[in-house]
């Protein structure tokens, strides 16, 4: 048997599966993108999964925390670890609706890659620099979709970017519908009415089911295990979550994340959408409430809050002064008695495309470039430009 046709048998088994799948999955065949790509024996989506883990916002995912940014703890959870647990739980619904697994872990994978530093309180600080600059708005979700796109110019499906974008697991609803019609020229519209309109991320809706998977998804990765971190540092106690809670979704993450997703599973079969039960989700909403009282508004949560929303925004202003008068749209002269600080953010900078460079205003860069920073390297630079250093 010849080399090429041995090629074409595998891919053909790599896509057999695509054959046991729902009417309502998305299949391979199609995959939309944004700029013609010549095929190998990989699976669309699967294509996209390699490319989103060797990209390098993925590989910034291993210095981002969750929740506690502060905290001397190896056991507690990291972005790294969570978007695992949202790909792991997505796939489990997701085989077992008969759904697109590789479109699912693709979206999983990438759809935390534009967090800031510090998580969701990075990313408020971020969003304020953005409105008082009236450069707009900051959102992750449209952040993750903007590094794979126009940062790192990685070239992934439609239906990943859509998925990644309508990700928002902070919003929580009784039913996920996807936009089965939505067009590649609607998904560029609302990324930059994400960028433009405040608040606009919460009306998006996936074009996927896929996509509705990741979302819900999402928060069940969330939910619980952000209570086991809260024990295991002491911020509250196994018994203090409320009973009427604990009955029904259960008092530890294991059981919260098999109570949610067989839920999900058994009201959402056979349906164009997914759904929880209406008690299982009142319990949800219930739980949610309770973490945001008592573990993100917590002081442990909340710890170096004034100081690091002052280092944004000085580190921000520093950003752009080392910009001023520099030729950035083209190439940034590197010299060798530059600062390590200044030679990372010139670097950075030259190695954006020219596209990037001339349609990017040089704020969104220095945005762009702070919200793709680790939280380690964000501290070093405040140490070394501010002299500033958290305990």
């Amino acid at each position: 048997m010849q080399e090429k046709d041995i090629l074409e048998d595998v891919k053909w088994i790599m896509l057999e599966h695509e054959s046991l799948l729902s009417e309502r999955a998305c299949k391979s065949n199609e995959s939309i993108r944004l700029s013609e790509d010549k095929k190998d024996i990989r699976p669309e989506f699967f294509r996209d999964i390699d490319r989103i883990i060797h990209s390098q916002g993925y590989t910034r995912y291993i210095d981002k925390t969750q929740v506690y940014s502060f905290t001397d703890n190896d056991h507690i959870t990291h972005r790294v670890l969570h978007v695992q647990l949202v790909s792991k739980i997505a796939r489990t619904i997701g085989r077992a609706l008969r759904l697109n697994e590789d479109l699912i872990e693709a979206i999983a994978l990438g759809h935390d890659i534009g967090h800031s530093p510090f998580g969701h309180t990075g990313e408020q600080f971020l969003n304020e620099i953005c409105k008082n600059e009236n450069i707009g708005y900051f959102c992750h979700n449209a952040q993750s979709v903007r590094i794979l796109k126009d940062i790192e110019n990685v070239n992934i499906s439609i239906q990943v970017l859509d998925g990644i974008l309508a990700h928002n697991g902070e919003l929580l609803l009784n039913k996920y519908d996807s936009k089965k019609d939505k067009t590649k020229e609607e998904l560029l519209n609302e990324l930059n009415s994400v960028f433009n309109i405040e608040g606009y991320s919460k009306n998006i809706k996936a074009m996927t089911l896929e996509g509705c998977v990741v979302r819900l998804s999402d928060i069940i990765a969330y939910i619980g295990r952000d209570i086991e971190d809260a024990i295991t540092i002491g911020v509250i106690k196994r018994e203090e979550v409320p009973n009427e809670i604990t009955e029904v979704l259960g008092d530890n993450n294991s059981n919260i994340v098999n109570t949610l997703t067989l839920d999900v599973i058994e009201n959402s079969i056979d349906k164009d959408y997914l759904q929880f039960s209406k008690h299982i989700f009142k319990a949800l909403i219930d739980l949610r409430n309770w973490n945001y009282k008592n573990i993100y508004g917590s002081a442990e949560a909340c710890k170096n809050r004034s100081e690091l929303e002052n280092s944004f925004k000085n580190m921000y202003a520093l950003y752009l002064n080392k910009l001023d008068g520099k030729d950035y749209k083209n190439h940034i002269d590197i010299s060798n008695n530059l600062s390590f600080s200044e030679r990372n953010l010139y670097e950075y900078i030259n190695c954006r495309s020219q596209e990037y460079k001339n349609n990017t205003n040089v704020k969104r860069m220095v945005i762009d470039y702070i919200a793709g920073q680790t939280d380690k390297f964000f501290l070093r630079e405040c140490a070394s430009n501010l002299d500033r250093r958290f305990v």
